[in-house]
């Protein structure tokens, strides 16, 4: 089933609407944020090889027999397959580009100059451009190493703080530098868009996986930078603040966060226990921290007369940020409970497919969700045809 849709050219609402990209990323940093973009008016256009991009094969799991991880990054956009071996096709991808105001790509740095696709060449016919590049170690020596997330969280450290102490190291839960540094890229774009508007000139925005994960590491990287300090695996525990972290309850552990004093007196108070904030070994969130094997009994021992979900009511009602532990339906009923409706299904039909919210609010121009995940290749006919006619934008 096809959708009928707008020409490119066209705006559609939104606060990038009439803004046109020409999204050559795949798999997911590049993706998320041609995402994002799309979810704020641009018009955003897939080029995907003749096989599809990779993540429509990462399965299970699947809504039908599609790939949720696809699904889930890929909303609001136009599939044309090109190949860009065929000179045909590759012209087709080099209009494409001299149309837009913004092309993402996240091919090894210089990939696509054989194509005539690089930020170089698109350039020379389109000098406004913004063009934004994803890779995982930058355009100099880490040039030619492939980036992949799993790789980055192994090469910035990161992994060498996730997980208990004596215990091994582990990745992340999901893939945090791929995202980061699709958050950046829109970032990046964003600004140089408003540069463009100021003076006209397009520009190249580069991001890495590895910067991405070097500045958000934050507290950890200005351990290094600034202290010389080179931070190690503490389980769940936070080498600055305590308490910080799962505490044990009658049932479930509890996320318990103090991280100032006026919290941890409220906490106390909650816990019937408001003579320790006044103990002078734990009148500080230093002297808390440096004494956080003695605090901890304490705490769970009070904390062993309730279960999590009473405990959490409580502390959230006297300003404790609390939370149980829940699993990933746990969290969006959280998040329906606090009326986010973290859920917004796009398209219709057979073809509705139940997608995240865009996160961010806007009270004049609002996120919107125009097209669902395309199947592959179903805009290239008329994609095709506006290349190919004298629909130009001028």
């Amino acid at each position: 089933m096809s959708v009928s849709v707008a020409s490119p050219d066209e705006a559609t609402g939104g606060p990038l609407s009439g803004v046109l990209v020409a999204d050559f990323s795949r798999v997911l940093a590049g993706p998320y944020a041609t995402m994002l973009l799309a979810d704020l008016g641009a018009q955003v256009v897939k080029v995907e090889s003749p096989g599809g991009d990779e993540t429509r094969s990462w399965t299970p799991p699947v809504r039908g027999d599609v790939s949720t991880y696809y699904l889930g990054v890929n909303r609001g956009k136009r599939s044309i397959a090109l190949n860009l071996r065929d000179e045909t096709d590759a012209g087709l991808a080099r209009e494409l580009a001299r149309r837009a105001d913004v092309v993402v790509e996240n091919f090894k740095p210089g990939g696509l100059a054989k194509y005539g696709l690089d930020y170089d060449s698109v350039r020379a016919a389109n000098p406004g451009v913004v063009y934004g590049s994803i890779s995982g170690f930058g355009s100099g020596k880490g040039r030619d190493v492939p980036g992949y997330d799993l790789m980055v969280q192994a090469i910035s450290g990161l992994m060498s703080l996730t997980g208990d102490p004596d215990g091994p190291p582990y990745r992340a839960g999901m893939s945090a530098f791929d995202v980061m540094a699709g958050n950046h890229l829109v970032i990046g774009v964003l600004a140089a868009l408003r540069h463009r508007d100021a003076t006209g000139q397009g520009q190249h925005v580069e991001v890495n996986l590895l910067s991405s994960a070097l500045t958000g590491l934050v507290n950890h990287s200005s351990a290094y930078v600034a202290g010389g300090v080179v931070p190690y695996r503490m389980g769940n525990a936070h080498p600055s603040v305590f308490p910080y972290e799962p505490l044990p309850t009658a049932d479930n552990d509890l996320i318990v966060t103090a991280a100032n004093d006026g919290q941890f007196r409220r906490l106390c108070e909650v816990l019937g226990i408001p003579e320790i904030a006044d103990d002078p070994r734990f009148a500080r969130n230093a002297d808390r921290t440096e004494r956080r094997d003695e605090l901890r009994p304490i705490l769970v021992e009070r904390l062993a007369q309730r279960g999590a979900v009473e405990w959490f009511e409580l502390l959230v009602a006297a300003g404790v940020p609390s939370g149980p532990i829940n699993t990933i339906d746990g969290g969006f009923a959280m998040a329906e409970r606090f009326e986010l409706d973290p859920i917004v299904e796009v398209g219709e039909d057979d073809r509705a497919v139940p997608t995240t919210r865009h996160p961010i609010r806007f009270s004049r121009t609002p996120a919107g969700y125009r097209l669902p995940p395309p199947e592959l290749d179903e805009h290239g006919a008329e994609l095709r045809e506006w290349l190919t006619e004298g629909n130009d934008r001028g």
